[in-house]
């Protein structure tokens, strides 16, 4: 089988040797780029969000290079997510294409369904051998999330602009030609090193912001207009609610999510509402407890969870005392503005945080607290 995926940050390097030592082809995706995004939403439902119109534009990208089958995740709960494939694969149809669809639905079914056709192609991998290849692309994947929790420790220090994206890169590059737990394990302390030799302001004390919100926007730079790669050059540390790692243990293997974040969300949430929006809130009193400066909220334009929560992000942000920026994106959110925003955020963090120091100084005196929308 030729297989074709959604591009999800550094998901994809990780997918392409799963897929490979499981005796396929992947066609790998390229990152995202406008004209993936114009594929897609020209024929996408006028009001499908991002992820969607980015995963049917990178679809058509691979059947052009020769794929015949299709491997992505789906959602579950009341989100739009669980119809996607259905609605992806009868859009396919009309235009002339006929792949094989695989969508994972939460907890683990259909990857079995899937791993048994696998095992019956010619030159698939045994079911023995499947323990030691799922073992090798965990050890990958998390490599991959340390890499990026020490990127995002390190940026907002640096004293050049860009040495630590730079830095990832290789970093990333030395894990994606990885293959054995040896070769990983030697990699990953290459990639770790790359990043410790960035030159950084021992002195600075960089603001901390949490992000929150949808899943694919999250952890897709393109899909997010490069949020996290902003704010980093900007000064602040960020702190993503979704890493691969996480998602592999909350969403995947279980529908249970991450409990922490649901228990402090049920006094304003008391039930799911599908996608990440239940999270959506109880993160934000969770960053707000662990003393974080602020968070934003990345959500696909018409995506119903992450409206719902943003409904309830003013209550949130006044009572925990912690502002809020939501971005809705879509195709027509442009990477200028978005810039604009963050950097008005990050003048009002930066001056809640002066005030606060001056408060310690005025017993009975509160905070600056607001919520920001768009």
């Amino acid at each position: 089988m030729k297989i074709v995926y959604p591009h999800m940050g550094t998901l994809t390097m990780v997918a392409e040797q799963l897929f490979e030592e499981m005796g396929q082809e992947p066609v790998t995706p390229d990152r995202p780029t406008r004209q993936t995004l114009a594929l897609g939403a020209r024929y996408a439902p006028e009001f499908a969000c991002i992820p969607f119109k980015l995963c049917l534009g990178t679809y058509l990208e691979g059947l052009e290079r020769g794929a015949d089958t299709i491997v992505s995740g789906g959602g579950y709960g009341p989100c739009r997510a669980g119809l996607y494939g259905e609605i992806h694969k009868r859009i396919l149809n009309d235009l002339g294409h006929d792949p094989e669809f695989f969508f994972f639905w939460p907890p683990l079914r259909k990857p079995l369904d899937f791993f048994k056709k696998m095992s019956r192609v010619k030159g698939a991998a045994s079911w023995f051998d499947l323990v030691k290849i799922i073992r090798r692309a965990w050890a990958k994947l998390s490599a991959l999330d340390q890499l990026e929790l020490l990127a995002q420790d390190i940026r907002p220090c640096e004293r050049q602009k860009g040495n630590t994206s730079r830095a990832f890169d290789r970093g990333a590059a030395y894990l994606e030609s990885a293959r054995g737990l040896p070769e990983i394990e030697e990699a990953r302390r290459a990639a770790l090193q790359e990043l410790e030799r960035v030159p950084r302001d021992e002195e600075a004390e960089p603001l901390r912001v949490g992000i929150i919100g949808e899943i694919y926007v999250q952890l897709e730079p393109f899909a997010n207009l490069y949020v996290e790669e902003t704010l980093g050059e900007m000064g602040v540390r960020v702190l993503r609610s979704i890493y691969l790692t996480s998602y592999t243990k909350h969403d995947v293997i279980s529908t249970r999510g991450d409990l922490r974040s649901k228990k402090l969300a049920r006094p304003y949430l008391p039930q799911l509402i599908g996608g990440h929006g239940q999270n959506s809130v109880g993160d934000v009193i969770r960053y707000s407890r662990i003393g974080y400066d602020g968070v934003v909220q990345l959500a696909p334009f018409t995506c119903i969870p992450e409206i719902v929560a943003k409904s309830l992000m003013p209550h949130i942000s006044r009572e925990y005392d912690i502002p809020v920026l939501t971005l809705f994106i879509d195709e027509q959110t442009g990477r200028a503005g978005t810039e604009t925003r963050l950097e008005a955020f990050v003048d009002l963090m930066l001056q809640r945080r002066e005030r606060g120091r001056e408060l310690k100084k005025q017993p009975g005196q509160s905070h600056l607290s607001c919520s920001l929308t768009g």
